[in-house]
């Protein structure tokens, strides 16, 4: 039967069944059977995932990538759309919370699809089979949500599973462009190190004695290691010389991917015109700040002379460690936003496997963990193999000012403030959907609130520092869609993030080069704008203080600002 017939037979199905309809009861069990079945899914798929929000049935497996079990992946989904589809015309037997949850739930089951049936796009990045060994054991590692001894276990089969990793990485990946391939390689020999340091130590530590299993971790991460080298090998004699290959998705798929990810329609040429006119806009106020700071230099020179006030290599980590408190303290003040929680996040270094080009990153417990509620604010350190200018260029990136930015991004009232409402989120799909505009779009749009709010008035530099993160942001914007649906290079849209964002040399190739793998990077800027225009009309309908906003959109989760607008203003 052709599948496109399905969802029709259904309907026909369910109208014969019911005459008028399902009843509430029926179509309330109906989704939930489909939520369950989600993520269940979802989880089964990416197991790592499930174990990092808290699903612990998972922690002994690993991603499986190969054909075989993408093709079964594909086909599920496709049966969860057909019946999301169905669902969806039963609507009015639905309750309001659940249509809000079911539209969410059948954009992100399309965008599954969108990626893992039509565009491959991470089944043919080896950048996707260097990341799943470490970050697969480390997730095991660094939270006691179980016993030393029980993990231990758990990491011991994930280890095991690791050549298969590799294994469907040469059998997917066929001509990637060189970007791809030389970021696979840097992570994967981050990991060689980390399963023969850090893994190797952890694992002694917690056998406690107990020789066997001891024994068997050992077998097995040997195999891993070796498993790894052969990967690099791989990836230098015989992925990168055939390493030619185009990462552009094309106009079609990035205006599907913002549609099924972001519940965003509009044209990219509307689309590209908003993050264009952004960027001018930023760009002027940076230019007008600059003067207030030192009218005898240009915004570049102002901004250069800014950076130069940064931690060494050495007191990257404590440089950050000391920062946090200030900033959490100033949001505490202004009353701008609850804290459900005192805990703190632990700063550390970005993990090996996972220096893919980020400076920092958050990594929060899942909603759904009971027992480890350790956040890791992850900074990327420089490297012993780097030149010194690549060492200064990156270090700039954690000058005092724009520092504070990072603070106020990741933590307070970022991504860590954010991670510790979602266990108090209503819904299950609520809790685990994270649409990225939503995420990353609160983030950035702490970083200008803060500042709004009076961060930056006894420092001018923090309110440029805001300015340009914003101009990073707003050069992800523009450049991702220009290195999707154009001819321009990642030399190219360097440029732009050196001329147009006050990035060095060294940064804004790692920003360009992060657009071919992460097309849809506009989310920040655009997740942004979207929050202010929310939080204009939530103020206009129903009054309050900026913190009752803010606590609102907290507690709606990660799903699409669009349904979260209807969650705060449409209900009935």
């Amino acid at each position: 039967m052709p599948r496109t017939a399905l969802p029709l037979l259904l309907l026909s199905l369910l109208s014969c069944a019911h005459g008028s309809g399902l009843s509430r009861e029926e179509a309330t069990a109906r989704f939930t059977k489909l939520v369950d079945d989600y993520f269940a899914e979802a989880y089964a798929f990416e197991p790592t995932v499930g174990v990092q929000m808290g699903f612990h049935a998972y922690d002994p497996k690993l991603e499986d990538f190969t054909a075989q079990r993408v093709a079964v992946h594909v086909q599920k989904l496709q049966a969860e759309l057909d019946v999301a589809v169905a669902l969806w015309t039963e609507r009015v037997a639905l309750p309001y919370d659940d249509l809000i949850d079911l539209e969410a739930l059948e954009s992100r089951i399309r965008g599954d699809l969108l990626e893992w049936q039509k565009i491959g796009f991470r089944m043919q990045n080896p950048m996707t089979y260097s990341r799943i060994p470490g970050e697969g054991v480390d997730v095991l590692l660094k939270r006691d949500f179980a016993p030393a001894a029980a993990r231990l276990k758990s990491a011991t089969e994930r280890l095991r599973q690791i050549p298969g990793v590799y294994a469907a990485g040469k059998a997917n990946v066929k001509t990637p462009p060189k970007e791809w391939t030389d970021l696979a390689l840097q992570m994967s020999s981050g990991s060689v190190g980390y399963f023969q340091d850090t893994v190797t130590a952890w694992a002694k530590e917690a056998a406690a004695g107990d020789s066997l299993a001891l024994a068997d971790f050992a077998r097995a991460n040997m195999t891993a290691v070796a498993a790894t080298q052969d990967w690099i090998h791989y990836l230098q004699k015989e992925l990168k010389p055939r390493s030619t290959g185009s990462w552009a998705i094309g106009p079609e798929y990035f205006a599907q991917k913002i549609q099924t990810e972001e519940m965003n329609s509009e044209p990219l040429t509307a689309l590209l015109g908003k993050g264009e006119a952004q960027l001018k806009a930023d760009g002027e106020a940076a230019v007008q700040t600059a003067r207030l700071i030192d009218p005898r230099r240009t915004a570049a020179q102002v901004m250069e002379a800014m950076q130069v006030d940064h931690p060494t290599a050495s007191d990257l980590i404590p440089a950050v460690r000391r920062s946090l408190e200030g900033v959490r303290q100033f949001v505490v003040s202004k009353n701008l936003v609850s804290f459900p929680s005192e805990v703190r996040p632990t700063v550390e270094p970005t993990p090996p496997y996972a220096r893919n080009g980020s400076f920092a990153s958050l990594d929060a417990p899942g909603p759904y963990e009971t027992k480890a509620t350790e956040s890791y604010y992850y900074v990327t350190p420089t490297e012993p193999d780097w030149s010194r200018t690549r060492i200064e260029e990156h270090l700039r990136a954690f000058a005092t000012p724009i520092l504070a930015m990072t603070d106020v991004h990741e933590a307070y009232p970022g991504h860590f403030l954010q991670a510790l409402w979602l266990p108090r989120v209503q819904t299950k799909v609520r809790k685990l959907l994270m649409t990225n505009s939503n995420v990353e779009g609160w983030a950035h749009y702490g970083e200008q609130m803060v500042v709004e709010e009076g961060f930056a008035d006894n420092d001018p530099r923090i309110k440029l520092a805001q300015l340009e993160e914003a101009l990073l942001r707003d050069c992800r914007f523009v450049v991702g869609i220009q290195l999707h649906t154009t001819t321009l290079t990642v030399e190219q849209g360097a440029e732009r993030f050196v001329k147009e964002c006050y990035q060095t040399p060294a940064n804004a190739y790692q920003e360009a080069r992060r657009g071919t793998y992460d097309p849809t990077y506009l989310y920040y800027t655009w997740g942004k704008l979207q929050i202010y225009d929310l939080r204009r009309e939530y103020l206009s309908q129903k009054g309050g203080t900026l913190r009752e906003f803010h606590d609102a959109f907290l507690a709606q989760g990660g799903v699409p600002i669009r349904l979260v607008r209807k969650l705060l203003l449409e209900q009935r």
